[in-house]
């Protein structure tokens, strides 16, 4: 596995990129050769956030974790990496059986595994798209009170996503090709 680690309104010290790469580095055991991980590490205020991101052939893995501690914050960001494949063991087998995974190897309780669980559309929704500018559909979306807004980017014709980030400011989903 390959390991990026970067730093934002912080400098990661060796220590603290040792420990990263380390704990992340445990991971490895369910990943073929080629995956990479992107490790953040930020401070914002009182807390720290640590978010980690495992580029393996065909999908992504992101877990972003905050504490008062830098090092606690990497623990519980492992955990729920860790939660998270326990949780989805026979979905991610059935889609990368031949990919960038190996979970064929790996014994978790049953307790753990979510294998009857299946993901249900419990509502569809249909409205019209019109063409407007990131600042229009950001305005939308708070006057509508919703966490998400999808449209068609005025600028780019394609279809967007504005979306309030738990930080409080908004991000943008852009399709690429």
């Amino acid at each position: 596995m390959k390991f990026i680690v970067s730093g934002k309104n912080i400098v990661v010290t060796e220590a603290l990129k040792e420990r990263a790469i380390k704990k992340v580095g445990k991971l490895d055991k369910y990943f073929q050769r080629d995956a990479e991980a992107q490790i953040t590490m930020s401070v914002q205020k009182n807390r720290h956030i640590v978010e980690v991101t495992i580029l393996f052939d065909g999908g992504v893995l992101r877990a972003e974790e905050e504490n008062t501690d830098m090092y606690a914050s990497i623990d519980k960001v492992i955990d729920s990496l860790e939660r998270q494949i326990r949780r989805n063991k026979t979905k991610l087998e059935k889609k990368f059986h031949n990919g960038g995974l190996r979970l064929e190897s790996i014994k978790f309780d049953e307790k753990d595994v979510d294998e009857e669980h299946k993901f249900e559309i419990v509502r569809t929704k249909k409205f019209a798209i019109k063409p407007m500018t990131v600042e229009e559909a950001v305005l939308q979306m708070n006057l509508l009170g919703h966490e998400f807004f999808m449209f068609s980017n005025a600028e780019t014709q394609e279809a967007n996503v504005v979306y309030r980030r738990k930080d409080g400011n908004y991000g943008l989903i852009e399709p690429e090709f």
